[in-house]
């Protein structure tokens, strides 16, 4: 179907959905302006030619298609990973519908609707409101530890004044060290409580820090490397929080490569972003890569959640106050995780004093 026969050429050609029309050997007949735009690369470049020269081999695909074209039968297909040979990666939802025309070979309609952004908020929100749960769940347990750990050191130090046998002091020790560490567990889970003492910084100046941190504890096989975007204008924010935050993360990363690896502080500014439901002009993205072996898949729905580690002796604290500190700045934490590449993506708005 080509682009001058196309019928209503007007609505195609303002459509939002990405349209394609496949041929009888799955060629490219027509796409849309949409579809450009999805595939990043012009109709004229790629009219008749195979799927291939659009989507990277993609079996699960091609097989549908090719059984929609045998049988006539539509098909929808939700949240399927398009990887563009010349565009980024999209999820999309896929509809398919064959089109008969009599003493005519029977060809495709292919709408894509992506839903990426759509996605991330959806996750976004899932990931405050569970991190929101976790954390008032830990305050209220919090709450009812604190309270007896308070009356069984005090209980214990009354009977320590009262034991007529010294050597009997060593179990009261044991009892009063023990409250401490529980206490003090507590605390960290809840994480600080202070209210951010927010100024103008900086924010490589920030991760300069933190990478000089890094790089005296690191071993000789592990590089530290950066890749900054100048753009980014002041960041309005606690820079001891922030610090702590990315320290966090970097120092996982750190353990993830082992002896020898590599690990990237990355920046950029992101343009009418939106976290979680609310839409910002500008918002700082700093990443943490490392390209150690990846988070395990059936742990990555719980790596911010207090108590969950990946590696034995952890606390799992480190990420939920990381977290929780990118929260009090209005922002949020991401993660992708896959074995070469492991991405912490901390987003703070870049809010500014007319803001």
């Amino acid at each position: 179907m080509p682009k001058s026969q196309t019928p209503y050429p007007y609505l195609m050609e303002n459509l939002t959905t990405a349209v394609l029309v496949l041929d009888a050997q799955l060629h490219l007949s027509y796409m849309n302006p949409a579809a450009e735009m999805l595939f990043e690369i012009s109709l004229g470049r790629v009219r008749g030619q195979p799927m291939d020269a659009l989507v990277r081999e993609d079996t699960q695909l091609r097989t549908s298609l090719e059984h929609s074209l045998r049988t006539g039968h539509p098909f929808t297909e939700r949240e399927h990973v398009l990887h563009p040979v010349h565009g980024h990666q999209a999820t999309v939802d896929m509809t398919v519908t064959p089109l008969t025309e009599t003493h005519q070979p029977r060809q495709l309609l292919v709408e894509l609707v992506q839903i990426d952004r759509q996605l991330r908020i959806s996750r976004e929100e899932s990931l405050l409101s569970q991190h929101a749960a976790t954390r008032a769940l830990v305050r209220g347990l919090a709450h009812e530890i604190k309270n007896p750990l308070g009356g069984l050191r005090g209980a214990a130090q009354l009977l320590e004044r009262e034991l007529p046998d010294k050597g009997l002091h060593e179990y009261t020790r044991i009892i009063i060290g023990e409250a401490d560490r529980l206490q003090a567990l507590v605390d960290r889970m809840l994480g600080p409580n202070n209210i951010p003492r927010k100024k103008l910084l900086n924010v490589h100046e920030v991760l300069e820090h933190v990478r000089s941190l890094l790089s005296v504890e690191a071993p000789e096989g592990v590089h530290i490397d950066s890749d900054y975007d100048p753009s980014i204008p002041e960041l309005l924010a606690d820079r001891d929080l922030i610090i702590q935050a990315v320290l966090n993360i970097a120092r996982n990363a750190l353990q993830a490569v082992g002896e020898s690896g590599r690990i990237v502080l990355r920046t950029r500014v992101l343009r009418q972003y939106t976290v979680g439901q609310v839409r910002h002009k500008l918002v700082a993205r700093i990443q943490i890569i490392d390209n150690g072996p990846g988070i395990p898949e059936e742990m990555r729905e719980r790596i911010f959640y207090p108590m969950v580690s990946g590696r034995d002796g952890g606390t799992g604290l480190g990420l939920s106050i990381a977290q929780s500190l990118i929260n009090q700045h209005g922002g949020l934490i991401e993660c992708s995780s896959q074995p070469g590449k492991t991405v912490f993506s901390l987003l703070i708005p870049l809010e500014t004093t007319d803001d």
